[in-house]
């Protein structure tokens, strides 16, 4: 029997897409290029965080000028490192999922199971245009993810494998070797309905854009009862973007000049695109439905989560989002390789320290 740590995890955004992870002309000490990725998931590792997720992007939009694939790009980290956990993101159309389950069972066994994916049901429908594929409606694409997934599991976990769905048709399909247990981690990402309702039938972890606590707590209640009924459990990763400096007086002044310097027609651009997403919904909520000019300078909503003051400022709010029921926290750095390195000195410290005072770091047995 091993203890299990329940304390909440750290996740960073990859940039392995141009551009940083700010619509803004401000100056983002932040590179694109493997060396500086090999370099920051090592920082990372070194610094406490437990996982990284890259990208996908097909074409340019918005300053994301140039992309790197995700699956190959994650594996180079995963070599670059020892112990962190990769997760690839993956978008159901361009990509099969016989595809996607042969490269990632085959890195599970190169990493020695450090690999996981990020199923992206998609909202960049210029994207979709420029490489030919289908664009499915809001709801329809999370069905699709759905299917993606238990395409997934159940070639992962079967042999002679079937499957009469909607988007895709196995037929006695055997994958050798399998991945290596525990099975891969599946994240999704998404807040509408489809999207929770997906995540409590199917998915390991639910990521949603940033929010407040309150607004978080009405998703991880939600999303908890229904997976509960479906018999079923899953994580909650949240969206943030972090800035922290030694006084909130300067964090503050940093996250004013980032909205200072945003690139108007940038974030029109990016604004009309994720139009696609929530408000999109039949019920028109989700990612994006309801963010403003400044919300959408951080692609995510991220400053919307407020972690943005000074060390102990952002634990208390950290440890505030655990109070509610969540799990990880998915961060974006202005200048990712020293600021990564800063919050392990000295925001994860107090994290802990303040879990434990509070009782929610708790030794669970498996």
């Amino acid at each position: 029997m091993t203890a299990k740590d329940s304390s909440i995890k750290f996740a960073y955004w990859v940039p392995n897409v141009s551009g940083g992870l700010v619509i803004s002309n401000i100056e983002q000490r932040t590179s694109w290029d493997i060396g500086y990725n090999k370099r920051l998931a090592q920082i990372a590792e070194e610094s406490g965080f437990d996982y990284a997720l890259s990208q996908i992007r097909f074409t340019a939009g918005y300053g994301a000028e140039y992309q790197h694939e995700s699956v190959s790009f994650s594996h180079a980290l995963l070599e670059a490192t020892t112990k962190l956990k990769v997760i690839a993101a993956i978008l159901p159309g361009p990509w099969h999922p016989a595809v996607v389950a042969k490269q990632i069972a085959t890195i599970n066994h190169l990493t020695q199971g450090r690999v996981a994916v990020n199923i992206v049901s998609g909202w960049f429908r210029g994207e979709f245009a420029a490489i030919g594929e289908p664009w499915l409606d809001h709801d329809e694409r999370y069905r699709r993810s759905e299917e993606f997934i238990r395409a997934l599991r159940g070639i992962w976990t079967e042999d002679n494998f079937n499957l009469r769905g909607d988007f895709y048709r196995f037929t006695n399909y055997s994958l050798k070797p399998k991945p290596i247990d525990p099975q891969p981690e599946i994240f999704q990402g998404g807040s509408s309905r489809a999207a929770r309702d997906m995540a409590s039938r199917v998915s390991d972890w639910y990521f949603t854009n940033g929010n407040s606590v309150e607004g978080i707590k009405a998703q991880v209640d939600d999303i908890r009862a229904k997976a509960k009924a479906n018999n079923h459990q899953v994580k909650i990763g949240v969206n943030a973007f972090a800035i922290a400096r030694d006084t909130e007086a300067e964090a503050q002044a940093v996250l004013k000049e980032i909205i200072d310097n945003a690139n108007p027609e940038a974030v029109h651009a990016f604004a009309h695109e994720v139009a696609n997403a929530g408000k999109a919904s039949p019920e028109r909520e989700g990612n994006w439905a309801k963010s403003t000019f400044e919300d959408l300078v951080q692609y995510n909503d991220g400053f919307k989560t407020n972690l943005i003051g000074t060390p102990r400022q952002i634990a208390e709010r950290i440890v505030a989002l655990k109070e509610v029921g969540v799990d990880l926290v998915l961060l974006g750095f202005l200048h990712f390789q020293e600021e990564v390195a800063y919050f392990g000195k000295h925001v994860i410290p107090l994290v802990r320290e303040l879990e434990a005072k509070a009782g929610l770091r708790v030794q669970a047995a498996e």
